[in-house]
């Protein structure tokens, strides 16, 4: 044979998509709705998204020195963790907020069980549920137009009146970055088309939610009623960009559909029995812990392994 057979290790099938290149994507998807988010609630905004974005950097830099590790702060990955937090924060919280949420996602959920590939949940979402515990009050306190009020998932479960647009668009009260439904899904649609994130989870996801709701909200099957549940907290922010983690959601294809499932009637769960009118960051983090199971019963058997005598 005139030509040389090169033999390497495994894989032998190799993306051009870095680990740097995919968290600059998800950055990208997700200025809409930051940039949104700043422009509808003002300078605090804009410095909680700084804030958590450079606490983020520092903490996993400071770590990685500490520890003699390798610096890996330019895979980008602390600053998705840092953008995803801030969007996750009302407009109105003190920055110090920010800066305790950074420390415990990056440190605590991240570095400490071996960095990026290694952590058990997402760790901007658990961030957020760590500071709801330790700061209901200030995590709560949502301003629109200079105005303290309920979100709209609080007005529906309060029996009150929602407007859809207004909902769609973004004019309502809410975390920095889950207000607007159509800057999130312009986002998405860049995430789906690029091929950085699959479909399946996020699809699984809301279907499965909307029959939950349907079937378990006795609101029965009102096209109203479950576009402004789509469209309310943070569940479109949540279904495209945070349960579609690469680290913590199955990396089979029937895994990732039974990932979403789980997701939806978790949060379907939270906001039809529980008493907060949420419950997208802690359907997630309960899916999260559920990955190791679920890619245990879907990872197929290796040829000739598994058969019965």
């Amino acid at each position: 044979m005139s030509e040389n057979i090169k033999v390497s290790a495994s894989p032998h099938v190799r993306s051009q998509m870095s680990t740097s290149r995919i968290m600059f994507f998800v950055i990208i998807s997700l200025l809409p709705a930051t940039l949104y988010g700043i422009i509808q609630f003002g300078f605090n905004s804009a410095l909680l998204v700084a804030v958590c974005i450079a606490s983020c950097v520092v903490c996993e830099l400071v770590y990685v020195k500490l520890m003699r590790l390798p610096v890996t702060i330019g895979d980008l990955s602390a600053v998705v963790t840092g953008l995803l937090l801030a969007l996750n924060l009302p407009p109105t919280a003190p920055w110090w907020m920010g800066v305790i949420g950074s420390i415990f996602a990056i440190i605590v959920v991240k570095m400490l069980f071996g960095g990026l590939g290694q952590n058990f949940m997402n760790p901007a979402l658990a961030a957020r549920c760590f500071l709801v515990i330790c700061f209901t009050a200030r995590m709560t306190d949502f301003v629109y137009d200079g105005v303290t009020g309920a979100t709209p998932l609080a007005n529906i479960r309060d029996g009150n009146p929602v407007d859809l647009m207004d909902m769609f668009i973004g004019r309502i009260p809410g975390t920095i970055g889950e207000v607007s439904t159509v800057a999130l899904l312009a986002g998405a649609v860049f995430l789906i088309v690029t091929g950085i994130i699959d479909f399946r989870i996020p699809c699984a996801y809301i279907v499965s939610f909307v029959l939950f709701m349907g079937m378990f909200s006795g609101h029965g099957w009102s096209i109203e009623y479950l576009t402004s549940q789509i469209c309310g907290g943070g569940l479109i922010l949540g279904a495209f960009f945070m349960a579609t983690d690469y680290v913590t959601s199955p990396i089979t294809k029937t895994g990732r559909l039974i990932f979403g499932v789980c997701c939806g009637l978790l949060t379907g769960m939270f906001r039809v029995f529980s008493s907060s009118a949420e419950g997208v960051s802690y359907a997630i983090i309960i899916s999260n812990l559920l990955v190791p199971l679920i890619e245990r019963i879907t990872i197929p058997k290796c040829f000739g392994k598994g058969g019965e005598i």
